[in-house]
């Protein structure tokens, strides 16, 4: 039995591409070190594959940023305002921006925490060119040989996510002459087979589209070279029928996600194509557990037998190796898989499924583990018994919003603020190091923070921001500093995932009950409020981004989980709110990110995600001004159940979205205060008065200033104080020559 891959982590056990990457930014190193860095990477990935016994490695998803944009730029898919630049600062201009060159928009990849940059097809193409492409399947072939293949972001994926001018159809025949051309150069090189990653066929609306991806792949199979047709994410739904039809030579489906199980059985598989039966989890760190495994894998055996194993997705969502982290429990550690480890599982499976009797022992030990780890993992039976007794008046507010909002803080017109974090300095990490290596006590750290706090305070008030953070210099990420502090959460060492860029977290892994010990921002807080007559801003990570930016458990429903964490949350609005903070924020930045990709899903998650907001944030008085914060995700179609979150502020990501964000809120009513992100701070470039000024004039011509806050559209933790200084002073600038413009007028 076969084995495959569908992708693998491309940043480095060490963290060595992201270092490589801000090395070449800051112009301590060149290109040639930047691509010398990557090729080892690559090399090792490679090696690591072939070593385990996989049979078809898959080859080509290595990026020095996002592999989306790779992609439009071997179209030739690149936007007139980057097309006098070349090489790689065109591609990473397009990735970060410069002054007066805005990048490409942000958003999510799917349901994931990767952000992939967003294609803008105009009607001026280049000529494509795919030679970096090509030069990476040829350095896998002399290393792998015919286990090389080519993985390729499909046409109608790549186009489907896009922005276009162009009318669909025509854009997609264009497109796919680009690809045609790739695939005869792939099938010069000799290559046995090439995926073809399509994970648009899961969503809700791909049933609309059947005739452009028959038009498509009826002329890519004219090139000749077999193509594996690669999905994830989700099941297939109503599309099932015809994408079997597709004239591909293989078809890879999601068996972790979705049900893709029930539509084998009902519908079957066509004998002339070879089942990709995506059966180890690639975006969760469990184990398999192998009874469960073992069965769906039968069940698919007895419907066809032309079968690979692989992974479910690529494996760039889970770190590298659990074996790298020495001090967690071995209970826990024993019943985790990373991605070397899924390399072992999907090798050990194929063996067991081919000669039983070898593999009994093995068997036998992960039963074992597993039972360990049950009688491991931690129960809150107090936990428990509060989400029992829940009742709908636990979600709502004292008073309606209309009625709140005039007894909460009274500020000046187009009030101005943060989002929250500032920058983590190299002496702020490395403070943060030595505290947890014990090298300082906790006094000289804690005194430590507090100066940095101070100087945040005092910068903020310089610049005349009205409401002003701490700065949250205490964080190491915006979901670990919070499970650090609470029980039911674990936490790695080496565990790193590509966010995007060079920007990579360390998820948390949610094991057991969540219970909140202690107080865990209420220091913090009172040493910023007593350094400043202005509002100091409370500020939390909401229970759903908590949540979907964490590996969940499997034992006990995602919906259970929210509302656990949002209890503890709960509890820390209250102590904050008792010690004076007037505003307290709770963002939520990833709620979209956890919607399902079936429509028809959206009802049930969106009801527990917004039920676990409200359960965080209705205990506070209506007195307290709650704020949310959003990014990167699109609300038009959601913008009823952000409504409902019933959040006194929604501040949003508005300047790299070219206000398409803002323009939704307006269409849809929102009756709430909006707070309108005027820049983007994951470019390098210092905005002008005139640039935020005008993004502040259109929020103006479309909601009404009353509900109009400014600010930033996300934290500033990864800018330098170089950067974050003059553009804070030019966005406080740019509101108050707003703002006395319409005070003159009124």
């Amino acid at each position: 039995m076969l084995t495959a891959t569908l992708g693998y982590p491309r940043i480095g056990k060490k963290r060595e591409l992201k270092k490589a990457l801000e090395s070449f930014w800051r112009g301590q190193s060149s290109e040639a070190d930047l691509l010398k860095t990557q090729a080892e990477l690559e090399e090792q990935n490679w090696q690591e594959q072939l070593q385990v016994g996989i049979d078809r490695i898959g080859v080509g998803d290595h990026s020095l940023y996002d592999h989306v944009l790779d992609w439009s730029c071997r179209l030739g898919i690149v936007p007139p305002r980057f097309s006098s630049l070349r090489g790689w600062q065109r591609y990473f201009t397009m990735a970060r921006g410069k002054e007066g060159i805005p990048a490409l928009e942000m958003t999510k990849w799917f349901d994931t925490n990767y952000h992939y940059l967003v294609p803008e097809i105009g009607t001026a193409w280049q000529d494509p060119d795919f030679s970096d492409f090509l030069s990476t399947v040829q350095r896998a072939q002399r290393l792998l040989g015919q286990r090389a293949v080519p993985i390729v972001l499909g046409p109608l994926t790549f186009l489907l996510l896009s922005k276009r001018e162009l009318e669909l159809g025509e854009a997609a025949t264009r497109l796919t002459e680009g690809y045609v051309f790739l695939l005869q150069e792939l099938q010069r090189l000799g290559v046995a087979e090439v995926q073809m990653h399509e994970p648009a066929l899961v969503g809700s609306d791909a049933d609309q589209y059947q005739d452009l991806y028959h038009k498509t792949y009826v002329r890519l199979a004219q090139v000749g070279v077999p193509l594996q047709l690669v999905t994830y994410f989700d099941d297939l739904g109503a599309a099932y029928t015809w994408v079997m039809q597709l004239p591909v030579a293989g078809i890879s489906l999601d068996f972790t996600r979705g049900d893709n199980l029930t539509l084998l059985q009902k519908y079957g598989f066509p004998s002339d194509k070879q089942l990709g039966v995506g059966i180890v989890d690639a975006r969760n760190i469990w184990r398999i557990q192998p009874g469960a495994v073992l069965k769906t894998i039968e069940t698919i055996q007895s419907i066809t037998t032309k079968i690979r194993l692989q992974p479910s997705a690529s494996l760039q969502f889970v770190p590298y190796d659990v074996q790298l982290e020495r001090n967690l429990p071995a209970p826990l550690r024993d019943v985790l898989s990373f991605a070397q480890q899924k390399l072992g599982e999907l090798r050990w499976l194929a063996d067991y499924l081919a000669d039983r009797k070898t593999g009994q022992e093995q068997l036998q030990l992960i039963e074992q583990q597993w039972q360990a780890f049950a009688a491991f993992s931690p129960v809150n039976p107090a936990v428990r018994e509060r989400l029992t007794h829940l009742s709908p008046a636990d979600l709502e507010r004292p008073l309606p919003y209309e009625k709140r909002k005039d007894l909460q803080p009274q500020l000046p017109l187009l009030p101005t603020t943060t989002i929250g974090s500032f920058p983590q300095t190299p002496a702020i990490r490395q403070l943060r190091v030595q505290y947890k290596r014990g090298e300082i006590s906790q006094r000289e750290y804690e005194q430590a923070i507090d100066a940095a706090i101070a100087e945040c305070i005092r910068s903020q008030e310089e610049i005349g921001l009205d409401v002003l953070v701490h700065g949250e210099f205490e964080r190491t990420d915006m979901v670990e500093f919070f499970g650090q502090q609470l029980q039911g959460f674990a936490f790695t060492e080496h565990g790193w995932v590509q966010s995007y860029g060079s920007r990579c977290v360390r998820p948390p892994i949610i094991y057991g009950d969540i219970n909140r010990p202690q107080p865990m921002t209420l220091r913090e807080f009172q040493v910023a409020q007593s350094l400043t007559p202005k509002i100091v801003k409370g500020m939390l990570t909401g229970p759903v981004t908590m949540l979907n930016w964490s590996f969940p458990r499997i034992d006990i429903s995602r919906r259970e989980q929210a509302l656990q964490i949002a209890l503890a949350l709960r509890e820390e609005v209250a102590d904050l709110q008792a010690a004076g903070a007037k505003i307290i924020q709770i963002d939520e930045p990833a709620l979209r990110e956890g919607l399902p990709l079936k429509r028809e899903r959206w009802g049930e998650y969106l009801t527990w995600a917004v039920d676990a907001f409200r359960l965080a944030a209705a205990v506070a008085q209506p007195e307290t001004q709650i704020h949310t914060h959003m990014c990167y995700s699109e609300f038009g179609d959601i913008i009823e159940h952000i409504q409902r979150l019933d959040a006194d502020v929604l501040s949003i990501e508005n300047s790299r979205s070219n206000n398409a964000t803002l323009l939704e809120i307006a269409e849809a009513g929102y009756k709430h205060q909006v707070g309108n992100g005027v820049y983007d701070v994951h470019s390098p470039a210092i905005p002008s008065v005139a640039q935020i000024t005008t993004q502040l004039r259109l929020g103006v011509e479309k909601i009404p200033v009353q509900q109009i806050w400014v600010n930033p559209d996300c934290g500033l933790k990864t800018r330098q104080w170089e950067e974050v200084i003059p553009a804070l002073q030019n966005m406080v600038r740019a509101a108050q020559k707003l703002r006395a413009e319409l005070s003159g007028t009124n």
